[in-house]
């Protein structure tokens, strides 16, 4: 395997790589992560079964559409593809560090240039992807309402549904979804998706994303997630309010964003993130 992935790079590269450190450093949703090095050249190498090759290419495309914003830096995607029962995704390698409270300021100024350079008169994509190791469905929509409430609550409420996970009235907490979001008409964004800070870092005085769920939507839903499980530290917000300033209905609407990543973390990962979504349901579902 690693001779066919070193020939795909050397091709790509116009010079041999011939790999002799191979370092795995991450585990998880059945996809081992690798850093390996030439001494000269290293790259981040994502490695899953054959089958999921496009779950692999998807995070590759939300990469390349992401490249809108100079400030933020992206791993370069050098090469994807199938080799015996292996496929595999090459990045670049980044060495990243922790970021100061002006490099936080900065990321936050760059996310909202980011959200701003949206080109969309519809919400979602032009192809289905990813959050984590869920499909995600992205059919273009006109109505950000029903975008939301039908392939983002709804399908993942009938998934869990399917899997004894978690049973509710799907149809009743679509429509509250629907009724709650349906005088909002943001911006289609281009959004990250999955803005966490595992999806974070610094490198050389510049922010750095990856592992993107990319699509067109309302920029809200990356900072709901950004407040989900620990918020980025405070200059980040000051950042992104200087240059786009969040409407004071945010607060009311962000529970609901949140509430995707909880369901799908409920059906990824079960355990207490069950309970928690069943919370967030509660005035949903009556």
């Amino acid at each position: 395997m690693w001779h066919f992935i070193s020939e795909q790079i050397s091709e790509k590269l116009g010079q041999d790589f011939i790999c002799d450190d191979i370092r795995q450093i991450h585990q998880q949703f059945h996809t081992r992560s690798f850093r390996i090095s030439d001494g000269r050249h290293r790259f981040f190498i994502k490695v899953a079964e054959a089958g999921e090759l496009p779950r692999l290419e998807c995070e590759a495309h939300g990469l390349e559409h992401l490249k809108l914003e100079q400030d933020i830096k992206l791993p370069a995607v050098v090469c994807s593809g199938r080799v015996s029962q292996h496929s595999f995704l090459v990045l670049e390698y980044i060495n990243m560090g922790e970021g100061s409270a002006p490099l936080w300021f900065k990321f936050g100024q760059a996310l909202a240039r980011l959200h701003a350079a949206n080109n969309q008169n519809m919400y979602g994509w032009q192809e289905d992807n990813y959050i984590g190791a869920t499909l995600q469905p992205n059919s273009w929509q006109k109505k950000w309402c029903q975008f939301f409430a039908e392939q983002r609550i709804g399908y993942l409420l009938q998934l869990l549904c399917e899997k004894d996970i978690l049973t509710v009235h799907i149809d009743k907490v679509v429509s509250s979804v629907d009724q709650l979001l349906s005088g909002h008409k943001p911006p289609a964004s281009p959004l990250h998706g999955d803005l966490w800070q595992g999806n974070t870092g610094f490198w050389k005085e510049q922010p750095v994303v990856y592992d993107p769920a990319f699509y067109f939507g309302d920029r809200e839903t990356d900072i709901a997630m950004t407040e989900l499980f620990g918020r980025f530290p405070e200059p980040f917000y000051q950042g992104y309010q200087e240059v786009w300033p969040l409407s004071q209905d945010y607060q009311y609407r962000k529970p609901i964003y949140q509430l995707y990543h909880l369901l799908n973390h409920a059906l990824l990962f079960g355990g207490q993130y069950i309970q928690t979504a069943k919370l967030h349901l509660q005035h949903l579902d009556s």
